[in-house]
């Protein structure tokens, strides 16, 4: 090898210092400004000149784009739940009215829908518990600060009522001699005394599905608490209304029309509250599926109660309303199910009254009476 072609491939000792010199340079001037940068993103916490330092703004989401509650496993059979349980209600009431004042069309045709419907009540529980012997273990205790306990000893006293009431209208059927002749005679005092008993129930059945979806963490039912058993005993009066408006003769629906009248006042009462009352938290019932049963469940209330009042004299009149009334209580139900399920589900639901009950707490400023709310569940 040449000397020349030895000093072109070869690193001179000159060329070495000034490569070392220049990385040397190139490592000052990145940490001057790296030193620059800290010294002006201080200035800028300091608020001492530069640009200001903007926050993102808050957005309404959780890890991985989940809910922050864990929504309702429920599905549509728990509305159907709540809709055959205000039904058994209104029903029992209703066939003790007929009973009581001699209209023997309501007497029947309230206790046989009670038992139809308590039966179907209790189809849709199990199925939701998936096992019968789950329903049973819920007898082994009764805790007054639990709905679902006592949900399960009002339906355990108020079947066995409805059952016995709805079996007594069987008598007029039996032969009047022999052992059957006797249960015959004996049946009838039996059922009166049944059917005031499961009257005597109903209220309690007809609004406990209330307190017990307020007692949840979903957040359009809890803070809905005062309104949900008002508007479940107006829908169960309007739907026992609806089935006394269907079976009974003109002359005999007179009990049946006051309770239409007393039912929808109390279930557009506690709709539109909801509605309104709850600021953001109204917002589920307002919009989408919801705003549109709750909508249409009012509309046909009310076409209803017009009916039943302005159609007495008509029975086709009165088939129609009955069956509007029923129809609107069947809305009602999911419309709230449906809006409760949909604030879960969204995260500003939940993180927005939590803001505005900790910032109305460190100002020491109460809430408006209106929108106070009970501690969390």
């Amino acid at each position: 090898m040449s000397g020349e072609e030895a000093t072109s491939g070869g690193d001179h000792p000159t060329d070495r210092g000034t490569a070392a010199s220049s990385r040397r340079g190139d490592l000052t001037a990145r940490r001057s400004t790296e030193a620059g940068g800290r010294q002006g993103r201080r200035r800028r916490r300091r608020g001492g000149g530069g640009e200001e330092l903007r926050v993102p703004e808050a957005e309404f989401t959780s890890y991985y784009g989940r809910p922050i509650l864990k929504a309702p496993v429920w599905k549509w059979d728990i509305a159907a739940y709540l809709f055959t349980g205000g039904l058994a209600a209104g029903s029992s009431l209703l066939a003790a009215g007929g009973q009581l004042t001699g209209r023997p069309a309501l007497r029947r045709a309230g206790r046989v829908t009670a038992l139809a419907a308590v039966s179907a009540s209790a189809v849709f529980l199990v199925k939701d518990l998936g096992r019968p012997t789950r329903f049973h273990h819920m007898l082994r205790v009764a805790k007054p600060t639990s709905p679902m306990s006592m949900g399960t000893w009002i339906l355990t006293a108020y079947g066995p009522a409805a059952g016995v009431a709805a079996i007594a209208e069987a008598a007029g059927v039996l032969p009047r001699h022999g052992l059957l002749g006797l249960a015959g005679r004996a049946l009838p005092p039996i059922g009166h005394a049944a059917g005031l008993l499961a009257a005597g129930t109903a209220p309690a059945l007809a609004t406990y599905t209330g307190v017990l979806l307020a007692d949840t963490a979903v957040p359009s039912w809890h803070e809905a608490y005062p309104e949900l058993p008002v508007i479940f005993a107006g829908s169960a009066l309007a739907s026992g209304a609806g089935v006394g408006l269907l079976a009974a003769p003109p002359a005999q629906a007179g009990p049946a029309r006051r309770m239409a009248v007393a039912g929808a006042a109390l279930e557009l009462y506690g709709a539109h509250r909801v509605e309104t009352r709850l600021g953001l938290l109204s917002e589920p019932y307002r919009l989408g599926r919801p705003g549109r049963l709750l909508r249409a469940g009012r509309l046909l209330t009310a076409g209803g109660v017009a009916g039943a009042l302005l159609g007495r004299r008509s029975r086709v009149v009165g088939a129609l309303s009955g069956t509007a009334l029923l129809a609107a209580s069947v809305l009602t139900r999911f419309g709230i199910f449906y809006g409760g399920v949909a604030s879960a589900r969204d995260p500003r639901y939940t993180v927005v009254p939590q803001r505005e009950r900790v910032e109305a707490r460190r100002t020491g400023m109460d809430l408006p009476s209106d929108r106070a709310v009970p501690p969390g569940v």
